[in-house]
């Protein structure tokens, strides 16, 4: 039942435990192919947005777009959809932010030094050790980036995580098998209320994701949260026409979780 999320820099063998945990446990490996290809069911436009935004630092411009509030909302409504199924290796894209607090999913994150970076880049891809220094030094800034313009939290926080690794202390190995067997002792912690902590969470990213993705909907700001047994809805919109509309929109995609929406017109006071 347990979850894993992998945060990890670029050359640092995170990828290799994910994957290779997932082998050991059976697990669903959650990666970004996976994750683009639900999105490219989600249409056209946000598929193109995930070319341009994934793992990249949005400008100042992008990061306030609705474009990018959206796509940023799909990409944490589908990562909560897997975290669903359980049994999951969910890899990026800031899954460590989603899943604090549900006891039943383990976060960790792997770096190593950049010598040791430079190297397995320069085995993995046959690329120069100048070329993966650049690689490596542009991928932690995109990635920090992303991360912070997304969740708002510093991506190097080790408060963030249930464990951090050096992959120049402990070898992939022993990392991989200190994860596994961590996991199957988080099994057990996969309470219902647990369990039903997740899937508001989830129902709620579902409701945020369906609201920024309607172009019918003009939105300047939106915050949609669990609630005891209820999901919050809090937004300015422009006018009364779109007040029962977006109303409408909330019950429907949240379905049988009671909504309470707290919509208020642009000019006035929260």
């Amino acid at each position: 039942m347990a979850i894993l999320t992998i945060s990890r820099e670029i050359g640092s063998g995170g990828r290799e435990i994910g994957y290779n945990i997932s082998r050991l446990l059976n697990y669903e490996y959650i990666d970004k192919e996976k994750i683009f290809s639900d999105i490219r069911a989600d249409g056209k436009k946000w598929e193109e947005w995930g070319k341009t935004l994934d793992e990249h630092r949005p400008s100042i411009w992008e990061k306030y777009d609705w474009s990018f509030q959206a796509w940023g909302a799909l990409i944490q409504s589908h990562i909560l959809t897997y975290a669903l199924k359980n049994n999951v290796v969910i890899m990026g894209r800031g899954g460590n932010f989603l899943l604090k607090g549900i006891p039943y999913a383990l976060r960790i994150r792997v770096t190593a030094p950049i010598e040791m970076r430079i190297k397995r880049i320069t085995r993995r891809d046959s690329a120069d050790e100048k070329t993966a220094e650049w690689l490596i030094e542009k991928t932690d800034k995109e990635r920090a980036g992303f991360i912070n313009a997304l969740y708002g939290k510093d991506l190097n926080d080790p408060s963030e995580y249930d464990m951090f690794f050096d992959a120049s202390v402990k070898s992939i190995e022993e990392i991989i098998d200190i994860v596994k067997n961590t996991l199957l002792g988080r099994d057990k912690l996969a309470t219902e209320d647990a369990k039903k902590n997740l899937r508001m969470r989830a129902q709620a990213a579902k409701v945020k994701a369906g609201i920024l993705t309607d172009s019918s909907f003009s939105v300047p700001t939106l915050e949609v949260y669990p609630e005891g047994e209820s999901i919050i809805l809090r937004a300015v919109i422009h006018g009364a026409k779109e007040h029962k509309r977006i109303e409408e929109k909330a019950k429907e995609l949240a379905g049988d979780i009671p909504i309470k929406c707290e919509l208020h017109y642009r000019g006035e006071s929260i």
